[in-house]
């Protein structure tokens, strides 16, 4: 070992102890730390500069962040940012931008010594110039200098080191494309072709890099993925930026200006990326504050306010909030992901806003840098204070003398100019200046799309959060029905009333995920009206249902009021409502999608009728379809016309669209933007909205705030045409690619990672399954956005088959565990599983099929021999030695165990066994012939479970017929190996339709070999008839029980199981994306006396193979960690787990040491024994 990569070793195991002791710890609770600056709860553990004592790592944002919370000793103070504490982050893997950090968290439990990703080494970051202390690099070379005996007493930071380059094929440490071969001229090629260039003078590109490198902590990306990867955002636009910057805190937000500044280049703020108006696209450096800026700094429950970082997800902030009956106030459809920092640049507001109003309303101060790269605290003022402050010589002094005299020499457009309507998120805030209030930049600042400042932290108000809410849905023969009923629901005083047409229910239904909305429903509705009223008093609640019943009865508006009550209901709801954009976003064909560039204006709820009425007129007019969703409480409807970008006669009638409505919106009194900004769809109309007067007055304020126009320019005020940038119209046409998978989209491959828009479903933190790896790494990259992405730009290439071997777009795709939930929870359906497979394809064909994706891909075959040979072949997983020689050969972690093997399979049994050996149930009459598929492990690992499958079919009458003589192809799919996989379905679809009678049910116990008969084999075989037949045949053996016992040929002991005892059920991924979980929460539910309570706990993170690979360990059981370990060690002891899939099973035996069981195996203990004898 060279010495560089020893001594960066001895600095990363002073990190590796801490975190070791706190993975012993994990379990038994939070030891104790007497160091006065922490808090009382221990999340995380890191080396004290002196190696005195352990201090913890700052806090993550979700959860406890200090509270400043009445009469409780020890609540933490108002201090510095540097003293307050937040938890420690889960371990990320590495990116090309080097930012990627492993926490504390990342060590395993009961290991010491160096923390680091298996085969996934990275050098730590170069020594940067920096501000303040020691850079971690410096640090670690400071630490490396010493003797082994001498590193405590080193100055590391209070941070691990980050995670060590990917080594290349000699085992060696290489830079990623995040830190190329230092620079020696400006103009020198750079390794993506692109040279530095000049802008008035100043230096870009190599240069610009060169500096954020040098001066900024967190993360720089100029590599032409990442650039592509934040060229979009859930706007119709794209522009390509020249980099991106993940700042780690104020500083280098500051460091990125002055750096752009001394370039010339623009700065472009961004958080969730989810804005529709395209304000976070821009050809500078887009800043993306989400991936770190995201603390919860403090929660004072008596003054009801927070303090946040501006990369806070808006429920991460409420459910800090919950515990002390608090919330923030305005409630986006994006509030799973979208961050605060957005919301006040773009003035968000969302359903609740009748209530509550808009993000304006609800900002205290703001911590901001300037355009000159200096730091201010932005709040109201008196006129002493403002006068004090504009004393000062500075650019925020400036301001404080300016925007006065400019608000006074334009008093008379801002009272008359400014479109009436309150609900209004476009132009400058000018009218907040005007008038005897305090001065207050906070306010102003809000909505201004980072155009003036970029904020990087908030202070915020919070509101009392309701105990009860229920639910009125009205349903209704029209969209122009249901707003005529809007009045009658404003008269009752609701919280929300919400609109949604035909065209969303209808996809709604589509959708295993939001399937539950269609039960609820009555007969055919063109629009459904939600109406929720929210208090602490359930009967008051109800006389307000009873009263908006009464009054839409007496004026005949609608034929069926549904009330939504119960939790259940409530969610089944508001998830389909939140989920509108995505759902209409799904009706997209091709390049044909319904667009948001008129979508967000509003008027007087007492005009929607009307104005609704003339707007369909304009869309009629210019043959234009659209899809209606919104906000009827407050007039703001988000009709969304159809458009196909790529065709410029449709691009001039959207245009000629947008010029009509912003005619009829300003003739209604009402606003062309009332929630979703200005940005590059609307802020070209500016000056016609606001008059010439304060249109010149706004581009004054923007001349005070930003000089030189490198903030986020093109926004709000000096804009393009709105046809400018547009994302379709700048693609190329797709090159002709051979694809091994049909993809049945408009555009094939490509069409099917475009259907993605960018609307950021994939980087929520919970609930549901996707993205695991987002929710683990933070990053973009690894979010089926971010993928998609990547395979837009690789698929648009000359030649995508090269595109699709690159190595920096595998690594992209690397992480994606292929769980399918984009399938089933990404609104427009992207399933990233599919294009995985299809890209590992290519990659093979131009680099080879790795020795261990070929034997994983032959895992049937391995499994066959390993039972032949058992006991001693279960000695290598159980030997130090071999299993190091497997991790060497193969890159099994030798952390994980091996499964064991049996020699009395499945097979054996099922030809050993005779039917009178069953006990009796009573003789059923009987049911047909049904073919039971076993997978390789239930045949060759867990017979016992196949066992019980086939034991419950027979007793319930069915003629078990076992197929346990092929492979599915899981495995190859998984690997890329599509060739094999074809053949495999080929043989497998022979077998089980050979003899077969029409309709004969195939089912199984693994779902994701089950449910690969009615997916992939549809695009793996598309031609081949039988293999649409067979699909229509799977069927979950859970289903075929469930009916046994509802019809009486199947009956449980009701002495089996002692009463109240609970079953907790974790669902498979590919189950929850393909049909559900309901049939096995109805078979687990039939068992007497049973508490059946499914876990919303995610992926497990095993995803077959993936837990095995070394590389992947980390982030599978990181992944296990944040969701489902924990809500396992919840449970009692008594507590029985459940779990379907053969991964999951082994992930909770390997990460909480206890054993879950499959559900057929709890209902053949039910039947025929007791639970407690099968465990």
């Amino acid at each position: 070992m060279g010495r560089r990569r020893h001594r960066l070793r001895v600095a990363e195991g002073t990190h590796a102890a801490a975190g070791a002791r706190l993975q012993r710890g994990e379990r038994q609770g939070p030891r104790r730390v007497t160091h006065r600056a922490t808090a009382q709860v221990v999340l995380g553990l890191g080396a004290d500069r002196r190696g005195e004592r352990e201090r913890l790592l700052p806090l993550h944002s979700g959860d406890q962040p200090p509270v400043r919370a009445p009469g409780r000793p020890g609540h933490a103070a108002r201090r510095g940012p540097a003293e307050r504490v937040r938890p420690a982050r889960p371990p990320r893997r590495g990116d090309p931008c080097g930012g990627a950090r492993v926490g504390a968290r990342g060590a395993v439990r009961g290991r010491t010594g160096a923390l680091r990703l298996a085969h996934r080494a990275r050098r730590p970051a170069r020594a940067r110039r920096g501000r303040g202390t020691t850079s971690g690099a410096r640090a670690l070379r400071h630490v490396a200098r010493r003797r082994p005996g001498q590193a405590r007493r080193s100055r590391l930071q209070d941070r691990p080191p980050r995670p060590l380059q990917r080594p290349d094929a000699r085992g060696n440490a290489r830079r990623g494309p995040a830190e190329p071969p230092r620079q020696r001229r400006t103009g020198r090629r750079r390794r993506d072709g692109r040279r530095a260039r000049t802008v008035g003078g100043a230096v870009t590109g190599s240069e610009l890099e060169r500096l954020l490198r040098r001066d900024v902590e967190g993360d720089v990306c100029f590599d032409d993925y990442s650039r592509a990867l934040f060229s979009r955002d859930a706007s119709m636009y794209a522009i390509e930026p020249l980099g991106v910057v993940f700042p780690r805190h104020a500083d280098d937000v500051a460091a990125t200006i002055r750096a752009a500044a001394a370039c010339g280049v623009a700065v472009t703020p961004r958080g969730a990326g989810t804005s529709l108006a395209g304000q976070t696209v821009g050809a500078g450096v887009v800043l993306d504050c989400s991936r770190y800026l995201d603390r919860i700094v403090e929660i004072n429950p008596e003054a009801r306010t927070a303090v946040v970082e501006v990369g806070v997800v808006q429920d991460d902030l409420n459910a800090a909030a919950a515990p002390y009956g608090l919330m923030f106030g305005p409630d986006t459809s994006t509030s799973n992901r979208a961050t605060i920092g957005g919301m006040v640049g773009n003035n968000s507001a969302g359903s609740g806003s009748v209530r509550y109003g808009m993000t304006i309303d609800h900002v205290r101060a703001l911590d901001v840098v300037l355009a000159d790269g200096s730091r201010a605290r932005l709040e109201p003022v008196d006129e002493a204070e403002r006068a004090r402050r504009a004393t000062a010589s500075t650019l925020e002094g400036s301001l404080y003398r300016e925007l006065p005299e400019l608000v006074r020499a334009h008093a008379g457009a801002i009272a008359t100019d400014f479109p009436p309507y309150w609900r209004r998120a476009g132009g400058y805030r000018l009218d907040r200046l005007a008038g005897d209030e305090p001065f207050d930049l906070a306010t102003f600042v809000v909505g201004a799309e980072g155009t003036l400042v970029v904020a990087t932290r908030a202070e915020v108000d919070l509101v009392p959060k309701p105990r009860r809410s229920v639910f009125a849905v009205g349903h209704f023969a029209s969209v122009a029905a249901a707003i005529a009923a809007t009045g009658d629901a404003l008269s009752c005083d609701p919280a929300q009333v919400e609109m949604m047409d035909r065209t969303i229910l209808d996809l709604s239904r589509e959708r295993i995920d939001y399937a539950d909305l269609g039960e609820l429903l009555v007969g055919d509705p063109e629009a459904l009206l939600f109406v929720s009223f929210t208090g602490e008093d359930e009967d008051a609640l109800t006389g307000r249902l009873d009263e908006l019943d009464r009054l839409w009865r007496a004026h005949g508006h609608g034929y069926h009021t549904l009330r939504a009550v119960t939790a259940a209901d409530r969610d089944a709801l508001l998830k389909v409502r939140k989920a509108s954009l995505g759902l209409l976003m799904a009706a997209s064909q091709g390049t044909r999608r319904p667009l948001a560039f008129v979508e967000d204006t509003a008027v007087d709820p007492a005009h929607l009728a009307a104005y609704t009425e003339r707007f369909r007129d304009v869309l009629d007019r210019h043959a234009m379809t659209a899809g209606f969703y919104g906000h009827c409480s407050v007039g703001c409807l988000h009709i969304r016309p159809f458009v196909d970008l790529t065709d410029p006669e449709q691009v001039r009638r959207m245009r000629a669209v947008s010029v009509e409505i912003k005619d009829l919106v300003r003739e209604y009194g009402g606003v062309n933007s009332s929630e979703h900004g200005d940005g590059l769809a609307r802020s070209e109309f500016n000056r016609e909205i606001f008059g010439d007067e304060l249109y010149e007055a706004m581009r004054e304020v923007k001349r005070l705030f930003d000089p030189d126009g490198r903030m986020n320019p093109g926004k709000i005020v000096d804009a393009p045409p709105m046809t400018d940038h547009l994302r379709d119209a700048a693609l190329p046409p797709a090159p002709a690619l051979r694809t091994r998978l049909r993809f049945d989209v408009v555009g094939g491959m490509r069409g099917a990672a475009d259907r993605c828009m960018n609307i950021g479903a994939c980087r929520k933190s919970a609930p549901g399954v996707m993205c695991p790896s987002y929710m683990a790494t933070r990053q973009e990259e690894h979010s089926t956005r971010g993928r998609a992405n990547a395979l837009v730009k690789a698929l648009s290439e000359p030649d995508p088959e090269a595109a699709l071997g690159d190595e920096r777009l595998h690594e992209i795709l690397d992480l994606c565990l292929m769980c399918k939930a984009c399938k089933s929870e990404c609104p427009l359906g992207v399933d990233m599983a599919a294009l995985k497979s299809e890209t590992l394809a290519h990659h093979h064909e131009r680099h080879g099929v790795p020795l261990r994706s070929r034997a994983f891909g032959a895992i049937r075959t391995l499994n066959r021999l390993g039972a032949a040979f058992a006991p001693l072949s279960n000695v290598p997983g159980r030997v130090g030695p071999l299993r190091s020689l497997l991790a060497r050969t193969l890159g099994i972690s030798t952390r994980r165990p091996l499964p064991a093997f049996t020699r009395r399979t499945l097979p054996r049994w099922y030809a050993g066994r005779t039917r009178r050996s069953v006990p009796s149930s009573g003789g059923p009459q009987g049911q047909g012939t049904v073919t039971f598929l076993a997978d390789s492990f239930t045949t060759y690992s867990e017979p016992l479970i196949g066992q019980a499958a086939i034991e419950l079919l027979e007793h319930a009458g069915w003629d078990v017929r076992l197929q346990s003589t092929g492979c599915c192809g899981r495995s190859s799919l998984s690997k890329g190996l599509l060739d094999d996989a074809r053949d495999k379905a080929s043989d497998l679809v022979a077998a089980l339709t050979a003899g077969s009678e029409p309709g004969t049910p195939v089912v199984g116990c693994e779902p994701s070999c089950l449910f690969t008969l009615r997916d992939e084999y549809l695009a793996l075989l598309p031609d081949d008839e039988r293999v649409r037949d067979l699909a229509g045949r799977v069927r979950q053996v859970e289903e075929l029980l469930t009916e046994a016992i509802d019809a009486g040929r199947l009956r449980l002991r009701t002495d089996s199981w002692p009463a109240g005892r609970r079953i907790v059920y974790h669902g498979h991924c590919h189950q929850k994306a393909e049909v559900g979980t309901a049939a096995t929460m109805a078979l687990l539910r039939r068992i007497p006396g049973a508490e059946v309570v499914e876990l919303d706990a995610g992926c497990c993170g095993m995803a077959g193979s993936f837990g095995y690979e070394a590389e992947h360990y980390d982030l599978s059981m990181t992944i296990g960690r944040q969701r489902l370990f924990p809500a396992i060690d919840a449970e009692s002891t008594d507590t029985v787990l459940a779990a379907t899939g053969v991964s999951c099973r082994q992930q909770i035996q390997h990460g909480t040491d206890r054993r879950a069981l499959h559900p057929v195996e709890l209902v053949r203990g039910a039947f025929g024994r007791r639970v407690a004898d099968r465990e």
